[in-house]
């Protein structure tokens, strides 16, 4: 996975090979499967790429459909579905091996004036009074801290409370509950598309852990098998990733060995940017 910022920024530029076709090289990683929130966010660029100049995505949604194979690039296939006035359409195939990966539909939105509310942010801890995960991680002395230097150093990660007993969000309306600072740890360029498709695969991080906080358990527990099913972001205001972000998580309901996600994103000022909802498999191992 990227190191650094500028790994993560060339991760997510695409190689346009023909018309509505691209292709997305793949990180140093030793995952078994591509990361999920990396297909999301490589395709979301792919469909941003052949989007109207003077739109922004504004809501995808999408469907993981196999693993992806860390060792091949991966394609992906644009249809551009509608261009109106006001909205445009696409739909992204994500292919390895000839057979597609990852399936997505975004729309795209002129930007209009119009009402305007939103939820509170919840009050938490500070990113600096918060617990510092990357941190944390990055000075164990174990395996762990290889993964995570490898894997995960390009982005920050605090921790600003759970609802598992003892935390500080127990006893609360969401049993099960969890709240993370997190931003890109490198200035990123300007570009209002790269922020969204950093946020796109940050997304993707914690949200499916949510589903099992109550339970005990972590998606990459032995005794459970994990994946993520669905994704969906809506972006509802600009912001920068790489500036702290709040990722309010709670899992509302878990049954049938799958689990949903609620996920909200603010900025430090309190603005909603962003809203993310996933259901992923959560088998207990027999």
């Amino acid at each position: 996975m990227p190191a650094t910022a500028a790994e993560l920024v060339d991760l997510l530029d695409l190689e346009t090979i023909d018309l509505n076709l691209f292709r997305g090289n793949q990180p140093r990683t030793q995952m078994q499967r591509v990361f999920g929130g990396q297909v999301a966010a490589q395709a979301m660029v792919s469909a941003a790429r052949t989007a109207p100049d003077d739109m922004s995505v504004h809501s995808l949604h999408s469907y993981f459909l196999r693993p992806g194979d860390t060792a091949v690039p991966i394609v992906y296939d644009v249809d551009r579905v509608r261009d109106g006035r006001s909205f445009s359409t696409r739909r992204v195939l994500a292919r390895q091996h000839g057979r597609p990966i990852y399936a997505l539909t975004a729309s795209f939105h002129v930007h209009e004036d119009g009402f305007e509310h939103q939820d509170a942010m919840p009050a938490v801890p500070s990113p600096d009074e918060s617990f510092d995960v990357s941190a944390a991680m990055s000075s164990e002395q174990s395996s762990r801290r290889e993964e995570w230097l490898r894997e995960w150093s390009a982005l920050d990660l605090r921790h600003a409370g759970d609802s598992k007993p003892g935390g500080a969000l127990e006893g609360g309306d969401h049993p099960s509950q969890v709240r993370y600072w997190i931003r890109v740890s490198d200035r990123l360029p300007d570009d209002p598309l790269v922020h969204q498709a950093a946020l796109t695969y940050i997304s993707d991080m914690t949200l499916l852990g949510a589903t099992l906080l109550l339970h005990g358990e972590h998606p990459s527990s032995p005794g459970v098998q994990a994946a993520s099913l669905d994704h969906t972001i809506w972006f509802h205001r600009p912001y920068r990733a790489d500036e702290w972000l709040l990722y309010d998580q709670t899992s509302p309901t878990a049954s049938g060995a799958r689990g949903l996600a609620w996920g909200r994103m603010f900025t430090e000022d309190g603005r909603l940017v962003a809203s993310v909802a996933q259901e992923g498999l959560i088998r207990p191992r027999r």
